[in-house]
């Protein structure tokens, strides 16, 4: 793996340019500008009119519109989305559940019929704010592959923990500092530790992630392939590492260059940088084998997340389960394709604003990092029901 890749994309994550899910604590977005978004050619500006009403979420508005107005629908790769809405039915939502015999047929059926199986049966509705502005936020994230050991020693000194002894005793619970300086925080996470890492900062990556894929090197010498996932959080607010060297004038950009160049001059300070974000997360171990290793952690539906097909979102804009159709033109990548909404975050609000699952290890990396662009979604609703419940 290229691990000054991984180093690149992982700060680009520590200082805010990502958004975090509910499989991960809280991160902040980047407020830096973004481009105006702008109709593709051939894309209209606006929706014909089509048979329906406009449907008012707590957050947002969906207003039907006609299958043309999606832009690249007749040419997205339906079948790879089949993987997310299989996934799906493993814990369909109401509104979705009656179709899922159906899903399960046409996933060996071809593009064209799974295309006019679609049409048939669900209404597109273009996912805007109240007050009609359709254009959003896209970012994304991934699960990080990091080296790591059961036991501590030979460079792996920093701890993954598990929930704590009585955890749920006492709230807030101790800061990222407490825990690791106060012996009453240490005593309460004796024999908890799941893995070691070499790295603060890594580790601080997985925290911010919340999910992460190890290469486990067991007490025997072996090494096996575990994934270890949100538990919980010491209920602080996440503070990013990045603002806070800015805000110290530490650095003037909080680049990776700027970021790494400091650590490297400052190592007695990098206890100080880490600590300056209170949150800390709690993890479980999870198998990480067979059909599994094709997959990512589960989100807030339930279900595990596919690689390029699971959208984080405000659950008070879209419901979970929801197909969506996603169209970003760049500039990082353009994505014309069925996305499946999966999984939330408390950094993640707004009627059209989604994080994008890219996968796991050092490419996924590198785009999640770099992945902040303009976004228009539409979102699928069976024709027979009225959006946003079963009936």
């Amino acid at each position: 793996m290229n691990l000054n890749l991984l180093r690149l994309a992982s700060m680009a994550l520590i200082v805010g340019t990502l958004a975090a899910c509910s499989t991960r604590p809280v991160a902040t977005v980047d407020s830096s500008p973004i481009p105006e978004l702008r109709p593709a050619p051939g894309i209209p500006a606006a929706a014909p009119t089509v048979t329906g009403a406009p449907v008012a979420f707590p957050k947002s508005r969906w207003l039907p519109v006609a299958w043309s107005d999606l832009p690249g629908f007749e040419s997205d790769a339906l079948h790879e989305a089949w993987n997310a809405w299989l996934k799906n039915c493993e814990r369909p939502t109401p509104a979705f559940a009656g179709l899922c015999s159906e899903v399960r047929r046409l996933s060996i059926a071809t593009g064209e019929e799974q295309r006019a199986w679609m049409q048939a049966k669900f209404q597109p509705y273009r996912v805007e704010a109240g007050d009609g502005n359709a254009d959003g936020l896209l970012t994304a994230y991934y699960e990080p592959q990091l080296d790591a050991a059961r036991l501590p020693g030979n460079g792996y000194n920093v701890p993954l923990y598990r929930l704590p002894a009585g955890f749920g005793a006492r709230k807030p619970w101790y800061t990222r500092q407490q825990i690791d300086t106060l012996p009453e925080a240490q005593a309460a996470l004796a024999g908890r530790a799941i893995a070691w890492l070499r790295d603060p900062v890594d580790a601080l990556i997985l925290h911010i992630q919340g999910s992460g894929r190890l290469r486990l090197t067991e007490a025997n010498g072996q090494v096996r392939q575990v994934r270890v996932a949100f538990a919980g959080t010491n209920d602080h607010p996440y503070k990013s590492v990045g603002r806070w060297l800015l805000d110290q004038g530490l650095v003037r950009d909080a680049t990776w260059p700027g970021i790494s160049a400091w650590i490297a001059a400052n190592p007695g300070r990098v206890n100080e940088m880490l600590w300056s974000n209170p949150r800390y997360v709690f993890f479980r171990e999870e198998p990480l084998e067979g059909l599994d290793a094709e997959f990512g952690p589960r989100g807030a539906l339930g279900v595990p997340l596919t690689p390029g097909r699971s959208i984080a979102v405000d659950r008070q804009s879209i419901p979970y389960g929801t197909p969506v159709w996603m169209w970003t033109p760049g500039p990082t990548v353009a994505l014309n394709r069925m996305v499946f909404a999966q999984d939330t975050g408390s950094a993640i609000l707004g009627a059209v604003r989604a994080d994008y699952f890219t996968g796991w290890g050092a490419e996924a990396g590198e785009i999640a990092g770099r992945l902040k662009q303009n976004l228009r979604l539409w979102a699928f609703w069976p024709r027979h029901l009225t959006p946003g419940t079963g009936r």
